[in-house]
């Protein structure tokens, strides 16, 4: 019996085993197909593309207000217990004049069935209410592309982390493995009693260190591999592959900047998203004028009512009066003891700020963009520059290492040398990397 329970346990472990990696999803990407991806599925894309679907409708709903309205309603009223109206004298039936007669008017049961159709004839604010939504859509649509410009600088950096971490840890094991067979042969060295045993701890420092990093650089690759998999809107437990190699990215985004042409500040999304602001204001500004405006509207009733002693109203020889009728109102604004005018005037000053607002963005973005390539430029030299020094710290090392093994070097230039080496490594990787995030910045500033 226990051996039965156990192989049942057994098979639904197995079970939720196969299950879960079916469920699991593979992806191989290079940096272009990340993109792409992430502008499809990242979380804020997708909540942005909801804000634009939802300021539609708002769209709709404030078109509709001024298109026709129709509304029917029906009316029951039950008198249980009728209102006396009182008479002097009797009322038209005589009676002596200082009595005061009652009686009561109505029937027990009164339904009423209308329809009423009203339509906006006229309404200033309507008019700049149609404006303003066709503005506040215009928002989110840019709110959009800025959330899109954003995931790809995201996605970009992520996606260069990854890399970076990656080629570092290449690095590190190479360095580590012909550390180690230093060590080993220094060992040697040591035991035949041609050096002193300093030179060897010396070394074993330098490995525990390069071991240490290794380490440290593994756990990042994970930790990069995950914050790219949130950044394109994939589980965490999925696997991604990422197919670009760094230097290849790098030597692109080097060529593709010569191509980037003179920098238009009004294709920037911020400054898109100011003009749409200053845009909303002078809509504001319209709206508190356009209320001293008189409206005119009218509305059509078409109903039927019945009265009757017993609820019959569902009878077919009920009886029902029909009636309608046409209104029509003028509302004309006369005076407000200045309320309009202060209300014009200050939606007038928040008009001008925006416009002040607008040229202030528009200058920082300029300034930005004049930043942004400076910063480029400076990465592009930092790149040919780290990739001369590293040539020259294999060089060294190399000497150092021979000069060391020959007796003629202590361990400490030789493992100052390594350490020179080491830093020279990371520093040209990280110019690589500095060459495409910084590249990314200029396209976010050209909404690309």
């Amino acid at each position: 019996m226990i051996k039965r329970n156990l192989l049942f346990i057994s098979l639904l472990f197995f079970a939720a085993y196969v299950v879960a990696q079916e469920k699991k999803q593979s992806y191989s990407y290079s940096l272009d197909q990340a993109i792409h991806h992430a502008l499809e599925h990242n979380y804020s894309v997708i909540n942005s593309g909801r804000d634009v679907e939802a300021a539609r409708q708002k769209k709709w709903e404030t078109t509709a207000a001024g298109l026709p309205q129709i509304n029917g309603t029906v009316d029951y009223l039950n008198n249980f217990s009728l209102q006396q109206q009182g008479v002097t004298g009797g009322g038209p039936f005589g009676g002596d004049e200082n009595t005061i007669a009652t009686f009561a008017f109505g029937t027990k049961h009164n339904m009423n069935a209308v329809a009423t159709l009203s339509q906006l004839l006229f309404d200033g604010s309507y008019i700049v209410a149609l404006q303003a939504a066709k503005t506040y859509l215009k928002y989110y649509e840019n709110a959009k592309t800025k959330t899109a410009v954003e995931v790809k600088e995201m996605v970009i950096n992520a996606y260069g982390n990854v890399l970076l971490a990656q080629e570092s840890i290449a690095i590190l094991k190479k360095n580590k493995a012909t550390l180690e067979k230093t060590v080993s042969d220094t060992k040697e060295t040591f035991k035949n009693g041609l050096i002193e045993e300093e030179n060897v701890e010396q070394l074993q420092i330098t490995l525990a260190s390069v071991n240490s990093n290794l380490n440290n650089t593994t756990r990042l690759l994970d930790v990069a591999y995950k914050m790219l998999k949130i950044t394109l809107g994939i589980d965490l437990n999925d696997e991604l592959i990422v197919t670009d190699k760094l230097e290849t990215l790098t030597q692109k985004n080097v060529g593709e900047a010569l191509a980037i042409q003179a920098f238009n500040v009004t294709n920037n999304v911020d400054f898109q998203i100011a003009t749409n602001f200053q845009k909303q204001r002078e809509l504001e500004y319209k709206l508190e004028r356009s209320k001293a405006l008189p409206t005119l509207s009218a509305n059509v009733n078409f109903g039927y009512n019945s009265f009757a002693n017993e609820f019959t109203f569902f009878n077919a020889n009920q009886k029902w009066l029909n009636y309608s009728n046409l209104g029509v109102r003028l509302s004309v604004p006369i005076f407000s003891s200045f309320a309009y005018r202060a209300k014009t005037q200050q939606a007038k000053i928040a008009l001008e700020q925006a416009k002040t607002q607008l040229n202030e963005t528009d200058q920082k973005i300029k300034l930005q963009y004049a930043n942004a390539k400076s910063e480029f430029d400076f990465s592009v030299e930092e790149f040919s520059t780290a990739k001369s020094n590293l040539a020259l710290a294999e060089r060294i090392e190399k000497k150092q290492q021979v000069k060391f093994k020959e007796g003629l070097s202590s361990s400490f230039d030789f493992s100052e040398a390594q350490r020179q080496l080491y830093t020279t490594q990371q520093n040209y990787l990280q110019s690589m990397v500095n060459i495409i995030n910084k590249k990314a910045i200029l396209e976010k500033l050209n909404n690309k």
